[in-house]
């Protein structure tokens, strides 16, 4: 059996990432594909509880860095390579990018700790591709307002961290240009849909 395909979505808060993976999701079940559908941080009975500590507990950059690579180790090694294996695609809102953009953009940890964290807990696995949707911080600001509730403490930065972010996927996602597919979020929902179209379906 062929290996299944790992795809990532990334983009700061507000970008308009599920709609987009909804719609990637009954693409490829309607090509008789099994998909798991999962999130980080979280994707595993451990995952989730260390996602509830890291959205709503306050710490240290270096602590939840941490965090984030423990939980992520769990979901690689419980989750994602075990249905790689069996042939289904795993798509995955987030993934180590967001770490690094988050962490080092906005938290200002190094990236050489992070990428050493990296490439000690996940040594070489990568997303097949990662599609980042980039959007103004002022247009997520807004649509982060639109929204019911006051959000995690993430969604709940500042401006400026979110520009900072941005900028630090815009950099990961220059270093490693084979990979990332980007997405102007600014653009309809439609048009995105079309240009994931266009790029999976030869997959299919």
């Amino acid at each position: 059996m062929a290996r299944g395909r790992f795809i990532t979505f990334e983009g700061i808060d507000g970008a308009g990432k599920t709609t987009q993976i909804d719609a990637l999701q009954r693409l490829i079940e309607s090509a008789r594909i099994e998909v798991v559908r999962t999130r980080e941080p979280g994707g595993t009975p451990l995952g989730e509880k260390i996602r509830g500590l890291l959205l709503g507990d306050e710490m240290t950059p270096r602590t939840e860095t941490l965090l984030f690579f423990a939980a992520r180790y769990e979901h690689v090694e419980q989750v994602i390579r075990p249905a790689l294996a069996r042939g289904a695609w795993v798509l995955s809102d987030r993934f180590t990018d967001a770490t690094y953009a988050y962490q080092t953009g906005g938290k200002g940890m190094s990236g050489a700790d992070v990428e050493a964290l990296e490439a000690w807990t996940l040594d070489g696995f990568q997303p097949d591709v990662t599609v980042l949707f980039d959007l103004d911080p002022v247009v997520a600001a807004q649509r982060r307002t639109s929204r019911a509730g006051e959000g995690d403490r993430f969604e709940r930065e500042s401006q400026a961290f979110f520009t900072r972010v941005r900028e630090a996927y815009l950099d990961r996602a220059q270093r490693d240009p084979k990979r990332f597919l980007m997405v102007n979020a600014e653009d309809t929902p439609d048009v995105i849909q079309a240009q994931l179209e266009k790029e999976f379906k030869p997959w299919l």
